[in-house]
C-alpha cells in the first residue's frame, strides 16, 4: 500500500535539511555549467512517437543554445539531428512541428536534406566543391525511446539509456498503455518564468504545501499525497483520490464522470502517477490521459516551461470530458504553483534570507539536491571566488575520483 504525505519517512534527526546555498541560484557561472552538463548532457523529452505518423512528420527543440530536430524517415524510423544547416547554420525546419514531405530544405539558400539527414544537393552545387553527402549531412543527435516517448540527448553523459533510468516503474506502467497515447490537439506550450530553473524544481518535488496551496489537489486526494525520494535518476509520486463528498465542481464532476481504462488496477484507476526524470522532467500518468512538463534554462533569472498532453487512443466522449476536468484542475495547479515559485526566487535577495529548514516531508527535495551534489560538490561549500566556479567543482570531482 502507497503510504500517505502525512507518515514522515523515517530519518536520522540530524540528517541534511538546509537545501542548496543561496549562492547557486544567483551564480551565473554555475548556471552554464548545469546548461553543459544537466541539460546538454541528459536525456531530454522531446514528443511522443505518436506526434509523427507519416513520413516527414517533425518535431523541433530549443533549449539551452542547441536546436534539436526530430523527423520519421520514409523507413519509418525516428532520427534526431542538430537542427543546423551544414552551410551557415540556420535551422534547416523553422517551425515547432511539421511536415517535411519528401526532403528537408534549408529555408536560406535552399540546400536540401534527405529524410535520412544525408545530403540531397546544394544550391547552385557549381559554385561549391563536391559534397559528400554523408559528411555534409544533418549531424546526427542520440535519440532513445521509452514507452512511446522519445529523448535526445546532446552530448554523451552520465545516464544510462532512459529505458534502464526508467526500469524500476515497469511492472507499474505496464497497465497503461503509453504506446498507444495520442497527441490532444493543445500542442507544446513554451511559457516563460523570471526565475532560476531550480526554484520551480524545488517547488515541484515536494507534496508538503499541497494542502496549504492547492485547493483542488487536497479536494481530490486529502492526505494520500506521496513523494517518493530521487533514486538512479527518477522518482515517484502518487495519490489515490480520497473517498468523501468532494467540495469543488470540477473534482466532484470528475471523479463522478471518470471511469478508467479496464487494464488498470482497483487503485491506479483512481489515481495520478507522477514520476520525476533527472534533472528537469515529469510524468503525469493519469487514468484519462498523460503529459510531460520540463524546465529549461534560458538566461540568468529566466526559465522556459514546456509540455503537452496526450489523450488516450481508446477516448470516447466521457473520457474527453474526463481529461477536460482534470487539465482544469492542473491549470488551476500551476497557476498556484507560479506565485509559489517567484516568491521562492524573491526571497533570496532579502537581507533577512537565511536559508531553507526541509520537513522530512519535504525529502524528495532533499535526494533532488543530493544528485545535483554528486555532480557539482561545489555545492557544498561557500560562493567560490568570481571566475573559479568551474575549475573548484573539477578539483573536487578529482578528489573524490581518488578517494574512491
Amino acid at each position: 500500500m502507497t503510504p500517505p504525505a502525512t507518515q514522515a519517512i523515517d530519518l536520522p534527526n540530524d540528517h541534511d535539511r538546509k537545501g542548496l546555498p543561496a549562492w547557486s541560484y544567483f551564480n551565473t557561472e554555475m548556471l552554464e555549467m548545469e546548461k553543459d552538463l544537466l541539460f546538454r548532457s541528459h536525456w531530454q523529452l522531446v514528443c511522443h512517437a505518436n506526434d509523427l505518423p507519416e513520413a516527414g512528420d517533425f518535431v523541433t527543440l530549443d533549449c539551452v543554445g542547441e536546436r534539436a530536430l526530430v523527423i520519421r524517415g520514409k523507413d519509418g524510423e525516428l532520427r534526431a539531428f542538430h537542427n543546423l544547416c551544414r552551410h551557415r547554420g540556420s535551422r534547416v525546419v523553422a517551425g515547432e512541428q511539421g511536415n517535411c514531405k519528401n526532403a528537408i530544405i534549408c529555408p536560406f539558400h535552399g540546400w536540401v536534406y534527405n529524410l535520412d539527414g544525408t545530403l540531397r544537393g546544394a544550391a547552385q552545387p557549381d559554385t561549391l566543391p563536391e559534397l559528400d553527402p554523408v559528411a555534409f549531412g544533418l549531424k546526427a543527435i542520440e535519440l532513445d525511446l521509452w514507452r512511446g516517448f522519445v529523448f535526445v540527448r546532446f552530448r554523451p553523459g552520465p545516464q544510462p539509456a532512459i529505458s534502464e533510468v526508467l526500469s524500476r516503474f515497469d511492472a507499474e506502467i505496464d497497465q497503461y498503455d503509453l504506446e498507444g497515447l495520442m497527441p490532444s490537439g493543445e500542442g507544446f506550450y513554451a511559457d516563460v518564468a523570471e526565475v532560476n530553473w531550480k526554484c520551480i524544481r524545488d517547488v515541484d518535488n515536494e507534496g508538503y504545501h499541497v494542502p496549504m496551496a492547492h485547493p483542488g489537489l487536497q479536494d481530490l486526494f486529502g492526505s494520500n499525497y506521496y513523494d517518493e525520494d530521487f533514486e538512479d535518476g527518477a522518482s515517484r509520486s502518487y495519490s489515490e483520490f480520497r473517498e468523501a463528498n468532494h467540495r469543488l465542481w470540477s473534482v466532484r464532476a470528475y471523479t463522478s464522470i471518470l471511469q478508467a481504462p479496464p487494464k488498470l488496477d482497483e487503485s491506479h484507476a483512481r489515481a495520478w502517477l507522477y514520476i520525476g526524470i533527472f534533472p528537469n522532467c515529469v510524468l503525469g500518468i493519469y487514468p484519462d490521459c498523460v503529459k510531460f512538463y520540463q524546465e529549461f534554462p534560458v538566461e540568468y533569472g529566466k526559465t522556459m516551461q514546456r509540455g503537452t498532453t496526450y489523450r488516450l487512443g481508446t477516448e470516447d466522449r466521457r473520457m474527453r470530458l474526463s481529461r477536460y476536468l482534470s487539465s482544469r484542475i492542473d491549470r488551476l495547479t500551476s497557476e498556484e504553483d507560479e506565485e509559489l515559485v517567484r516568491w521562492s526566487w524573491e526571497a533570496a535577495f532579502s537581507s533577512g534570507y537565511d536559508g531553507v529548514i526541509l520537513s522530512d516531508l519535504e525529502n524528495t527535495v532533499r535526494s533532488y539536491h543530493d544528485c545535483l551534489r554528486e555532480l557539482f560538490p561545489v555545492l557544498n561549500e561557500d560562493e567560490p571566488p568570481k571566475g573559479t566556479v568551474a575549475a573548484r567543482n573539477a578539483e573536487l570531482l578529482a578528489q573524490k575520483v581518488a578517494a574512491e
